[in-house]
């Protein structure tokens, strides 16, 4: 973390937890990631009820779009409060507003009350998000970071697109209500658990925080989805109170652009759009983000009032979507890992995509299950095949000091492209339903209006009753996907100009990863990304790095003399002294095991070893020197195209990499053998 000043402190790390607690500490962070995914779909499946209980249907997709922006806007300010007064008891608060939200939208009685819950639900579920993504990096050993974060992202994803399902088993079998109302036992448990588990960590330095920015982005959207959701329905398209609002939010992001100019840390710097790769993947990933949400929240509504079946199976018939979304965001993975190409699957994807939303157009009260199935797996495909490697096309390009800035941009336009999808859907739904269902009653007059807006009771009528309300709700979705596919395929002629450059490794490990897919919403810190980078490399590596940078550096040590040699060295500069007390609890030896490594060291010439103590003679310190330099050249060898000719960011990325080294440094391995045999230069650098 930097300061004001671009000063980085390097305090020294706490000591490393053992498995079982570092377990117990990724489960909390499950759980909070989990809760937080899962509410950003979950009411898609029980709209349709929550409409018939409390009316306001012209204002459905706020239910969405409420939580989706006021998520965008906490992902982005939690991160830094995470930093100023600890992440753990950001996290504790982040779920104790999300159980606030979540009680308040379970208990609404109007449609207004429910939206305002869902956004406070929407500031606790992000801060719920980035700071797990954040305390990942603050419990979990780096060498195993890469799985936990992969598991995390996955978590994400698939939490992400199971909602629908879950939402209609709770509608059905209990109450809409339920939907919120199961969040708090579970957040119950996670709080006990954080507050039980968590260690306390926090930056030593207090972060720039660019409130500008984040209010001016927050209002400027806010005023950009008002006007579209209540054109054509709450306010004619040119009424002064629509035309305010988008004037209001232009003016609202051009002073976001101006601050952001001049902001010493800001949220989105703007000379990232100078780099046409970040341009391009975030104006496609705000394109998949527009799709996925927006089919997501309106399928389950075609699905019970078109084909007549019950929420749980409104959520399960997107289950198609869902299958096809996964098997080609991996496949899409492994291909670009193995491969190291990755343009073609943004074109193929928005290709698919838009077929999928076209065929998705055709859809009728006569089409066949199978036949709807296929088209929501054609569109899960396309999705699939966009969404993966959007953010590693981007860390791929960017120098190290953007990795941070550019990680998150992306995964914002993502968020802020699902929040206009709904929103756009819901304004194109509502005002073509209105006038549909008139005609409907019209032609049907013995259908009580209020059952033209209930699925169930719908489902209830006489079928030459309400096929004329079954067609209104079916021209009505069809009418939104005519009108989204076109952006679908804005977005596979925009796919065209993504520069393909050659992968990085570091690049090619995230690539195989499917959470980076779903890009959860994760901390804008360099170094953090830079750790990652690290630990993606690392994890690849053929074989033990160890031997290579001895071989490298031309030391005459082994293995074993390395890791020794690292110990003393970093213990020494972090805390003051190296005791070999303190390396044995650090890795949970008796002293005793490691004492003869150590004697072999200092009988060598390299070390002084008195008592307890430990220390390195002239003669270690060159060896340390030495292998400290085939280091940084193996890692500026793995982690290419770093822009190192600023000597601010050189400075940056040295300090960065000691705190890496220190890290490193304290962890513990399941063997001494191993530890002294597999990582000890890794440790040493």
């Amino acid at each position: 973390m930097t300061t004001a000043t671009g000063e980085t402190a390097a305090p020294a790390p706490p000591e490393p937890l053992d498995r079982r607690h570092t377990n117990l500490v990724f489960t909390t962070i499950v759980l909070g990631m989990m809760l937080a995914a899962l509410d950003q779909t979950i009411v898609s499946t029980a709209l349709p009820t929550i409409v018939a209980d409390l009316g306001g249907g012209g204002h459905m997709a706020w239910v969405v779009t409420a939580y989706l922006l006021a998520e965008t806007v906490s992902t982005v300010l939690v991160g830094k409060f995470g930093d100023l007064f600890g992440r753990k008891v950001v996290f504790q608060i982040s779920a104790v507003v999300f159980v606030g939200g979540s009680v308040l939208a379970g208990a609404a009685d109007s449609m207004l009350v429910l939206i305002v819950a869902r956004a406070v639900q929407g500031v606790g579920g992000g801060g719920l998000m980035v700071t797990a993504m954040a305390l990942i990096a603050d419990v979990i050993p780096l060498r195993q970071r890469g799985k936990y974060q992969g598991a995390l992202g996955a978590v994400f994803g698939v939490t992400t697109v199971v909602g629908p399902t879950l939402g209609g088993l709770f509608t059905d079998h209990a109450s809409w209500r339920w939907c919120f109302y199961v969040n708090v036992p579970v957040a119950a448990v996670m709080i006990v658990m954080a507050a039980r588990t968590v260690p306390v960590v926090r930056a030593p330095v207090r972060p720039v925080i660019d409130y500008a920015g984040i209010v001016l982005v927050a209002l400027g959207s806010s005023g950009l989805v008002l006007g579209l959701e209540w054109g054509g329905t709450e306010y004619p398209w040119g009424s002064p109170v629509i035309i305010g609002l988008f004037v209001a939010a232009v003016l609202l992001l051009t002073a976001f652009v101006l601050v952001e100019l001049r902001a010493a840390e800001p949220m989105l710097p703007m000379h990232l759009f100078r780099n046409p790769v970040f341009t391009v993947c975030s104006t496609l990933s705000f394109i998949v983000g527009f799709a996925m949400l927006g089919a997501l929240t309106y399928l389950p509504t075609y699905l019970q009032f078109v084909d007549g079946v019950s929420a749980t199976m409104s959520g399960v018939r997107t289950l198609p979507m869902i299958v096809g979304l996964l098997g080609t965001s991996m496949l899409s993975g492994v291909v670009v890992s193995r491969t190291g190409r990755y343009r073609y699957f943004p074109v193929s994807g928005c290709g698919v995509m838009a077929l999928g939303l076209y065929l998705m157009s055709t859809m009728g009260p006569d089409t066949g299950v199978w036949l709807v199935s296929l088209y929501m797996f054609v569109l899960g495909l396309g999705i699939g095949l966009a969404m993966q490697v959007l953010t590693i096309a981007v860390q791929n390009t960017v120098p190290y000091h953007e990795l941070g800035s550019a990680t998150s941009g992306v995964t914002f336009f993502r968020t802020l492209g699902s929040s206009f999808g709904t929103a756009i859907f819901g304004t194109l739904y509502s005002g073509e339903l209105q006038p549909n269902l008139r005609a409907a009653l019209a032609e049907s007059p013995q259908v009580p209006p209020e059952a033209a807006e209930n699925p169930q009771a719908l489902r209830e009528l006489p079928d030459a009753q309400a096929a004329p309300v079954v067609d209104a709700y079916a021209d009505t979705i069809n009418f939104v996907f005519q009108w989204v596919a076109p952006v679908a395929a804005a977005g596979f002629v925009i796919a065209w100009f993504l520069k393909e450059v050659p992968l990085r490794d570091s690049a090619r490990a995230g690539a195989a990863d499917m959470g980076e897919g779903f890009s959860a919403p994760d901390s804008p810190d360099a170094d953090r990304q830079l750790e990652r980078a690290v630990a993606g490399v690392m994890r690849r590596a053929k074989g033990p790095v160890t031997g290579q940078l001895i071989d490298e550096s031309g030391s005459p040590l082994d293995p074993a003399g390395a890791w020794t040699l690292g110990q003393i060295h970093w213990r020494a500069k972090l805390r003051g002294r190296a005791l070999l007390s303190e390396v044995a609890k650090a890795h949970r030896m008796p002293p005793e095991v490691l004492r003869p490594a150590f004697a072999r060291t200092a009988a060598a010439g390299y070390a002084r070893l008195a008592g307890d103590e430990l220390a390195l003679t002239a003669r270690g310190q060159e060896e340390i020197d030495r292998l400290s330099a085939a280091w940084r050249t193996w890692l500026d060898h793995q982690l290419e195209d770093w822009d190192l000719s600023d000597p601010a960011h050189r400075a940056r990325l040295d300090r960065a990499l000691d705190r890496i080294a220190a890290k490193l440094l304290e962890e513990a391995e399941e063997h001494a053998a191993e530890l002294l045999e597999r990582t000890a230069v890794q440790a040493v650098p």
